[in-house]
C-alpha cells in the first residue's frame, strides 16, 4: 500500500505543498483500505452463512473470530459436508463464568436442526465438582439441548476434560463420527473426554462453527474428514 501511495504522489505537480500531498495520500489510503475490508467481506459471505453472529478472519493467522451476542450463532461453512469421519480444530474461549460456550455444530439440517460438541471454558478449572463436570457437553437440536440432557440423563451428555486446559488459552478437539457413537478428544489424550450415541437423525451435512448465547470464540486449524460421503 506504501509504495501504491508513494507512486501515485509522484504523479501530483511539484509546486503542491505537503498539507496537500498529505491530504491526497490519506484519501488515497482510505479508498484501498476500504476497499480491501469490502473485498474480505464479500469473501467471508462466499465462504460462510453466518446466524446471528458477525464473522471476521485475521489472515495472517487464520483465526475465525465469532462475536458476542445473545442467543446461539453458527457460521455455517459454504461447500463443505459432512457425515462421519473426523473433525479437528483448535478453539479459544474464555475464562468468563456462563460467557463462553464455543463448540461446532455438524449434521446440520437447517439453522435450528443440528447436533453440536460443544466447550465451557470457564469450567475447566472449577474448583466446585459440579461446575468441573459441565466442561464438555453435546446437543441435537432441537429436541435435546442442554437443561433436558442434564435433568434427565445427568452426566452422560456432558463430562469434565482432564487434564483441563487452559480456559484462556488455544486447545486441540478431534470429534470422530462413525454412525451413531460420537467421540470426543482434547488436546491429544488418547482417552476420549466425551463418548455418546447420536440423539436424532438430522439428514443433514452443513457443518459450522458453533457459539451459545452471549458468547464469542476463535477458531482455527480445522480439518474434515469425510467417511461417509
Amino acid at each position: 500500500m506504501t509504495k501504491i501511495v508513494t507512486s501515485l504522489l509522484r504523479l501530483i505537480h511539484p509546486s503542491k505543498n505537503g498539507v496537500f500531498k498529505l491530504a491526497v495520500a490519506l484519501l488515497i489510503m482510505s479508498c484501498i483500505i476500504g476497499s480491501s475490508e469490502i473485498t474480505r467481506a464479500q469473501h467471508l459471505k462466499e465462504k460462510f452463512k453466518v446466524v446471528n453472529r458477525m464473522i471476521s478472519l485475521d489472515k495472517k493467522s487464520g483465526t475465525i473470530h465469532l462475536n458476542e451476542a445473545e442467543g446461539a450463532g453458527i457460521a455455517w461453512i459454504n461447500h463443505k459436508e459432512f457425515i462421519e469421519g473426523t473433525i479437528e480444530f483448535d478453539v479459544k474461549g474464555k475464562d468468563k463464568i456462563q460467557g463462553s460456550f464455543v463448540g461446532i455444530a455438524f449434521h446440520g439440517l437447517n439453522d435450528s436442526t443440528y447436533e453440536s460438541i460443544y466447550f465451557r471454558p470457564f469450567n475447566f478449572r472449577a474448583s466446585d465438582p459440579d461446575r468441573k463436570s459441565h466442561a464438555v457437553q453435546y446437543i441435537a437440536n432441537p429436541g435435546y439441548d442442554w437443561p433436558k440432557l442434564r435433568a434427565e440423563f445427568p452426566n452422560k451428555y456432558e463430562q469434565p476434560i482432564s487434564p483441563a486446559p487452559d480456559p484462556n488459552q488455544w486447545f486441540h478437539v478431534k470429534i470422530t463420527v462413525s454412525g451413531e457413537l460420537i467421540c470426543v478428544y482434547a488436546n491429544r489424550v488418547k482417552q476420549p473426554v466425551l463418548k455418546v450415541k447420536s440423539l436424532t437423525h438430522t439428514h443433514g451435512k452443513m457443518i459450522g462453527y458453533w457459539v451459545g448465547n452471549g458468547s464469542g470464540g476463535d477458531w482455527k486449524n480445522l480439518k474434515i474428514i469425510n467417511s461417509g460421503l
